[in-house]
């Protein structure tokens, strides 16, 4: 029964170990892969459900107690994080059948790719703050590999650029933690948040917050933080591409959400509003890449860095309404973002440059993608009753509830902005003259790209079926002491 929260890990884990006694047997590796994420769906399907039924889920590893062994804990938000995580798998899995090519498939490809599920899993369930960089670094090690594969002079320089960022990123992450031990003499988040708020968030503690938001700064792409990703997300292949774009900065996001949220939330004068300035201006340094770029993937890339910033914002105002709001867009640009990924994907496969001067006409021979890349403007963009908007009109409520004019103002045109810089895909892309193609069979790939797109606009328009869950998971992080008894049982 409470193996439920074990499964997302272990299901990930024990495929990616089996997948390598298959190296030359590709079918074997496609079938494998794809029942395991199909069991994994079918377990985070069932830990929301009981999350929702019976409340917040806890496993002690080997029967040792909180605060003293290694916890497992998953409340509604990580049962939500955890049950996307599997969707967005299940997509890019797909799309990689029919896209990453037979070299990368007998280098391993698939088990890393679930040893990367391990690693994202297991940062949404963990209730220890050590086993969390545990797992960054499993995430971290599978994202190398996934990177580099394929050995292409571009990967090989991205990822020598990735890796020693991360490095540096998970020094400072031991020191923190290091730090964090010194003064509490704990690990575990629940109690941990206990000890602080005993202690009272002094001026070191402060030191150590900033430290963490550094650390996971740095993992999310914040403002001055994100210089590795351009050149880092722009290398691999699209499904892969696909997988970090949905995953891998969220996983940074959701650690400021759930360490500002449990852990450094006695004193927010100074840490939350650093986090709302930086917020701010990752937001605007998002926007103006994806203006000023016309090509493809750059344009998803700073994408992604506004969506970062406008998430971490509504986490900074530290309101019911904006910590519901982040949750709602943080889920939905998960699978936003991976859509976007595998639609440029189509277009590059198809047009064969990623340019968008080089290209135009592309809706004559191919309407169906043309009207799902158009949907998926308007998502993003927050435009109702896409999945988008409910997320930032919480934040903007809560921001001019606040009294934060400006902010609000900001994060509206970034939406008018962010449409701008995908609509201008779709208007030079596909309407026109036809120039720059030779129309390809698209067929089997149009399958995970509509099944997200579907996912996306029930998202929207079934928002009183779906806002309960959301509700359930902003009030853990509004009330920290629900979190703090399910996992110490006091």
């Amino acid at each position: 029964m409470i193996n439920l929260l074990l499964l997302p890990i272990l299901i990930p884990l024990v495929t990616a170990i089996l997948l390598i006694f298959f190296k030359d047997r590709v079918v074997w590796q496609k079938a494998l892969s794809l029942v395991a994420i199909l069991f994994q769906l079918a377990a985070s399907v069932l830990l929301v459900r009981r999350v929702y039924l019976e409340g917040i889920q806890t496993l002690n590893i080997g029967s040792w107690p909180a605060p003293f062994g290694i916890t497992l804990v998953s409340d509604m938000l990580s049962a939500l994080l955890v049950l996307t995580t599997s969707i967005v798998a299940l997509a890019c899995l797909i799309y990689s059948f029919y896209a990453i090519g037979k070299e990368r498939e007998k280098f391993y490809y698939y088990s890393f790719f679930q040893f990367l599920l391990v690693g994202v899993n297991g940062a949404f369930t963990t209730g220890d703050i050590f086993n969390l960089f545990v797992f960054f670094e499993v995430m971290l090690m599978s994202s190398y590999v996934l990177l580099v594969l394929g050995g292409t002079k571009m990967q090989l320089r991205e990822t020598i650029k990735y890796t020693l960022v991360n490095v540096i990123s998970s020094a400072l992450f031991v020191i923190a933690v290091g730090y964090l031990y010194a003064v509490t003499g704990t690990l575990n988040m629940a109690h941990l948040s206990i000890r602080i708020a005993e202690l009272g968030q002094s001026s070191v503690l402060t030191i150590i917050a900033v430290l963490f938001l550094i650390v996971f700064g740095l993992k999310g792409a914040i403002f001055p933080l994100y210089f590795w990703l351009p050149g880092s997300y722009y290398a691999p292949p699209t499904p892969v591409l696909a997988l970090f774009g949905g995953l891998l900065t969220k996983v940074g996001v959701y650690s400021i959400l759930r360490t500002f949220t449990l852990l450094f939330y006695h004193d927010t004068s100074y840490t939350h509003a650093l986090l709302g300035w930086l917020s701010m201006a990752t937001i605007v340094v998002g926007v103006i890449g994806a203006i000023a770029y016309r090509n493809l993937r750059q344009i998803v890339i700073y994408n992604i860095i506004v969506a970062v910033g406008v998430i971490t914002f509504g986490i900074s105002l530290m309101s019911p309404e904006s910590l519901e709001g982040s949750i709602f867009y943080l889920l939905q640009d998960m699978v936003m973002k991976s859509v976007l990924f595998l639609l440029v994907g189509i277009v590059v496969y198809v047009t064969g440059t990623n340019d968008l001067n080089k290209f135009s006409g592309l809706i004559q021979s191919y309407p169906l993608l043309g009207w799902l890349f158009f949907i998926v403007a308007l998502s993003l963009a927050g435009v109702p009753p896409f999945s988008g908007f409910i997320g930032k009109l919480l934040i903007v409520k809560a921001s001019l509830t606040e009294g934060l004019l400006f902010e609000a103002i900001i994060v509206l045109l970034s939406s008018l902005l962010v449409l701008y810089s995908v609509m201008k895909i779709f208007m030079n892309g596909f309407w026109g003259e036809k120039k720059g193609y030779e129309p390809k069979p698209i067929g089997a790939l149009y399958v995970p790209v509509v099944f997200l797109i579907l996912l996306s606009v029930l998202y929207g328009v079934g928002i009183e079926f779906i806002r309960p869950f959301i509700v359930e998971a902003t009030s853990v992080l509004v009330d920290p002491m629900i979190y703090i008894q399910a996992v110490l049982k006091e």
